[in-house]
């Protein structure tokens, strides 16, 4: 099953050295999820030949301009093209109002229902599932009230061994038992272990969007395990003080968050501050840390 990201924002605060405000792209199986929507969204989605309109859930982390000023233009050009099915938002409560009001004054009354989550900082909780994904609220702490997401593959049933069954002649019906488990036995009394007519699934697979966030290692749990975090990393460990003050991350710090938490795969640095030009310093910062450490640079795509 398909399972990547494409990265289509990964600037903090402004668009600045050819880097837009933060986005993100998750493709499940062929079923597009947008994560969070800075300006210049749009754009980026027709830069990386994705069309807007495959879009049926979009998450929004916080009310920081940079993480959702992107949306209310996403949603208007959705109804000025045509879209009549409806679309899916998590975000914080106050996002609807934003929206509400965006719209009352255009008079602009969108072909589609927008079906709105709030998302709350109270707990974690599940906020969307459904055959392939479950998606689940990771607890941050930043200046205002805000969330990351944890999307986590569901289990699949195992996988036929099409050869040994057509060679076996089981009933077409007697499919869907075997790949839950069952054994199966012919007309003549020969029981065949679901274990020898199929395989293992694929192991389930993680991702873990931590988005703008101080360094309190309250979240660790939450992400432990995952095969790929992506974490804010607003500037270099030389700006510590600067990095606590505005409630983000150090590369450093986001290395030792994957080291600690356990992560499997790899870890992507993002939202980088104006301040930088040159990200490799960050990416060096990272990796003596937490080796696989990888920039997520804008039109870059991650498998999980």
């Amino acid at each position: 099953m398909r399972f990547d990201v494409t990265i289509l924002g990964s600037s903090s605060a402004t668009p600045i050295f050819n880097r837009n405000p933060t986005a993100q792209i998750l493709n499940v199986n062929e079923r597009l999820f947008l994560i969070d929507c800075g300006e210049g969204t749009q754009q980026q989605l027709i830069r990386n030949g994705i069309k807007a309109q495959r879009i049926n859930y979009i998450f929004i982390s916080h009310l920081h301009g940079d993480h959702y000023l992107g949306l209310v233009g996403l949603l208007s050009s959705l109804h000025l093209n045509g879209r009549t099915k409806p679309i899916g938002l998590f975000g914080p409560p106050e996002l609807k109002e934003i929206i509400d009001i965006q719209l009352k004054y255009s008079e602009t009354e969108l072909r589609y229902p927008i079906l709105f989550h709030p998302t709350q900082t109270e707990q974690p909780e599940v906020i969307f599932e459904n055959s392939d994904i479950q998606v689940e609220t990771i607890l941050l702490e930043h200046r205002i009230a805000c969330t990351g997401f944890k999307f986590t593959q569901k289990r699949k049933q195992r996988r036929i061994i099409k050869e040994r069954v057509e060679e076996i002649g089981v009933p077409i019906e007697m499919i869907p038992l075997i790949k839950q488990g069952m054994d199966y036995t012919d007309k003549n009394g020969i029981t065949y272990a679901a274990a020898d007519l199929t395989t293992d699934p694929d192991e389930p697979r993680s991702y873990a969007y931590c988005s703008d966030t101080i360094c309190n290692w309250k979240y660790i749990d939450q992400i432990r395990g995952v095969d790929t975090l992506y974490h804010e990393s607003t500037f270099l460990h030389e700006m510590l003080q600067r990095a606590q003050d505005t409630y983000h991350t150090t590369a450093l710090q986001a290395a030792e968050v994957a080291r600690e938490a356990g992560v499997k795969n790899q870890l992507l640095l993002g939202h980088f501050s104006a301040r930088y030009r040159e990200l490799d310093p960050l990416l060096e910062e990272a990796r003596e840390v937490f080796p696989n450490s990888r920039l997520a640079l804008e039109g870059h795509t991650f498998e999980i």
